[in-house]
């Protein structure tokens, strides 16, 4: 396997320090430059006047941006808010259920670790239980659809999935499970998809999902400035949905009521149409193949490098690489080894401790190039033997 063509231009796109080897994108993505100065045009009005900027057409600059966002991830407009990041978006999600003692919530073990602290948080303050559905590290659909369905009791409330895991990197049949978790409790239990990573990845990841509820990211792998990001809400939780911090647009309900909260920066939310120009104009489905490419090649030549084994291939940007054993298999070590490839190789990748083994999590993005990766491949094995 060989390296993608770099797309023309692309990487002067971007203002990412070239002394280091970028790898990790999927974590807080990079801003284009000319969204940084959209945002920054942005600032410069808010400063110029603050009482006009907030009291003048705001709320219909936001509502813009909220259609422009719904139309790329195939949401109703009016079922969605935005929202500062996927976290936020759990979390807001979590305080409209109302969930009581007894009460049960669903998540996996491949789900993002601050989703299952923010739920064990709110089973600690309810007397509701957390369910963790185990799915093994490469499995086919139906042993997903099998593990989570095997954790659904009569007493559970919501189930959480991520559409695509940030440890693992791997896509979830959300749809399937959706359906499944419908035919096996009907409305009873809502299902919530943790979709941080799919916009910019996966086309129209909200259209026909069929979910209670869907938040997802645009600052990861849409371009937008970081802070921005979607909640879609079904029509009959919409009345339920409040915002964390009450504000002067409580009466208005969802989803004015949680986007409008006095002095926020909103500079992120009316720059991110400028991320998704940027995208769309360098081809959405260019971007994806580049992307999908270059990670495989770079996951083939990492793994060859450690001698290890690769999980099957998943067609995202994003691909992980097994470490060996004792290599960064807790989340303390995990951290201690993603620093030293910082320090001792300016190097950026994603590393994470799963089931008691680490895993390194490469990125490619269309500033990336296959030296990039050669540097990884060439400093990681001398840095695990020391």
């Amino acid at each position: 396997m060989s390296a993608p063509e770099p797309i023309p231009g692309a990487r002067l796109l971007f203002s990412n320090d070239a002394a280091v080897a970028q790898l990790n994108h999927g974590s807080f993505g990079m801003v284009p430059i000319s969204v940084q100065r959209a945002q920054q045009r942005l600032r410069d009005e808010v400063e110029a006047n603050p009482p006009r900027f907030f009291s003048v057409g705001l709320e219909e600059r936001i509502a813009h941006v909220r259609r422009h966002l719904a139309a790329f991830a195939g949401a109703d407009p009016d079922g969605t808010a935005l929202v500062d990041n996927a976290t936020t978006g759990v979390a807001t999600v979590l305080t409209g259920l109302d969930l009581g003692a007894g009460d049960e919530v669903v998540t996996t073990d491949h789900g993002y670790g601050a989703v299952d602290l923010a739920v064990d948080a709110l089973c600690r303050r309810t007397g509701a239980s957390r369910r963790v559905a185990r799915v093994p590290l490469a499995p086919g659909d139906d042993a997903v659809v099998e593990a989570v369905l095997d954790a659904v009791t009569g007493r559970t409330r919501l189930v959480i999935v991520d559409h695509i895991t940030s440890p693992t990197a791997r896509v979830l049949p959300v749809r399937r499970i959706v359906e499944a978790v419908r035919g096996r409790a009907g409305e009873r239990v809502a299902v919530l998809v943790d979709a941080a990573h799919a916009p910019g990845i996966l086309p129209d990841p909200v259209a026909g999902l069929g979910a209670d509820f869907w938040v997802g990211n645009f600052h990861k792998w849409a371009y937008a400035p970081r802070g921005t990001a979607l909640l879609s809400v079904a029509p009959r939780w919409r009345e339920r949905i409040r915002p964390l911090v009450v504000s002067w647009s409580q009466p208005a309900g969802f989803p004015d009521s949680l986007e409008w909260v006095g002095a926020h920066d909103y500079t992120p939310w009316l720059a991110a149409p400028a991320g998704l120009f940027v995208l769309r104009s360098l081809g959405v489905d260019a971007v994806r193949r580049h992307n999908v490419a270059l990670a495989e090649h770079g996951q083939a030549l990492l793994a060859a490098a450690l001698d290890v084994t690769v999980p099957a291939r998943t067609g995202l940007p994003m691909t992980v690489v097994p470490l060996p054993p004792d290599a960064a298999d807790d989340p303390a070590g995990a951290t201690a080894l993603r620093r030293r490839i910082s320090d001792e190789l300016t190097t950026e990748v994603g590393l994470n401790a799963w089931r008691g083994r680490g895993y390194l999590r490469l990125s490619a993005q269309v500033y990336n190039r296959e030296e990039d990766f050669q540097r990884l491949v060439e400093g990681l094995p001398k840095l695990l033997r020391r």
